[in-house]
């Protein structure tokens, strides 16, 4: 699986770098990927040091949001340091807020679906899954009613109705026996 993704990965950064090196030469393809990959690292330095200072900053009112976005912006320097175009855009994507917060569903859902996967008798939710803007689907049923009986619903028994319960046997008071002598 791993070496299939890798093939992957080189293939379309090949395709990538030669229909680019095609179009536009091949200096000009080598000073974009340069280009590209400082730029990704500045950015990559900025997202890394803003989010470090927000973890050491303690609890705060967006909790479940920070591992999320801590595992964007690793994925997303990891990208950013991998050479070629292709994941050092998607790398400065993931390190992008405004993108960030339009990949944290989608990589909550792979997550939990994946661990779901593993780990069948675990049940996992999201956190937070209320803010991203999903509601509670309520039951609705399209029809319409043809004819409604009104039916009196079962009348519940009265206490007086139900058997009689066993009583606690009463025990009689101990007697003195007569003719013995008691020791205590």
């Amino acid at each position: 699986m791993v070496s299939r993704l890798f093939l992957v990965y080189v293939v379309v950064e090949l395709v990538v770098v030669v229909g680019l090196a095609s179009t536009i030469g091949l200096g000009w393809t080598l000073l974009l990927l340069l280009a590209a990959f400082a730029a990704g690292l500045a950015v990559a330095g900025s997202q890394l040091k803003s989010h470090l200072i927000r973890l050491r900053s303690g609890l705060n009112a967006h909790q479940p949001r920070l591992a999320t976005d801590s595992a964007l912006v690793a994925l997303g320097t990891v990208l950013v340091v991998m050479p070629g175009l292709v994941s050092t855009a998607a790398g400065l994507l993931l390190l992008l807020p405004p993108s960030r917060a339009a990949a944290r569903p989608v990589l909550s859902a792979m997550a939990a679906r994946g661990l779901g996967r593993r780990f069948p008798l675990i049940t996992v939710t999201t956190v937070g899954a209320d803010q991203y803007g999903r509601r509670p689907q309520r039951d609705y049923i399209d029809g319409e009613v043809i004819d409604v009986t009104e039916v009196d619903p079962p009348a519940l028994p009265r206490w007086q109705d139900c058997p009689a319960r066993p009583r606690k046997r009463e025990v009689p008071p101990p007697q003195p026996l007569r003719g013995c002598i008691v020791v205590a």
